[in-house]
């Protein structure tokens, strides 16, 4: 298990995040029309993914307006904003926020969250996704993991996209 934080409290999550060298376990997602985005879609392609608990909180929302702003700047790179929010509460967000540069898509009815290691284990957000950034390259190697190690802060941004490079 990996350890994070929330307010201060240690909470363990439910496994172990991939490692750089790691291949990143097959994905399937909902986004906001309900389709379904799957690592098959983003092949050959650079992805970051921004997880996070919920886009009803001030942190989650600043990470998916910050990597919107950045994605736009990113050749052959895809940014998947993921959560377990269901994808009308991502869309409306989205849609009130004018965010059209990421994909923002839902956990829900995925395994995603514990094939990553990524559930939260204890704190009020126990089930809930960990505050983590992974970027994959376009060989689907994992380049760059951040398990946030304080829930309630935003990822380091300059590390994720440096690792694009």
């Amino acid at each position: 298990m990996a350890k994070t934080h929330f307010k201060g409290t240690e909470t363990d999550t439910s496994g172990n995040l991939p490692q750089v060298g790691d291949t990143l376990a097959d994905f399937t997602l909902v986004t906001t029309d309900l389709s379904e985005v799957s690592s098959a879609d983003v092949k050959g392609r650079n992805v970051v993914l921004n997880i996070f608990p919920s886009v009803d909180t001030d942190v989650c929302a600043a990470s998916v307006r910050k990597f919107n702003e950045e994605a736009a700047a990113l050749d052959n790179t895809t940014v998947i904003c993921v959560s377990k929010d269901l994808p009308f509460a991502l869309g409306r967000f989205c849609s009130a926020e004018g965010i059209e540069n990421v994909t923002a898509a839902s956990a829900f009815r995925s395994s995603f969250g514990e094939d990553n290691g990524l559930v939260l284990e204890g704190s009020p957000l126990k089930g809930l996704l960990a505050r983590t950034v992974i970027v994959v390259d376009a060989d689907g190697k994992v380049v760059y993991t951040q398990l946030v190690d304080e829930i309630t802060t935003e990822p380091d941004y300059e590390a994720a996209l440096a690792s694009l490079k």
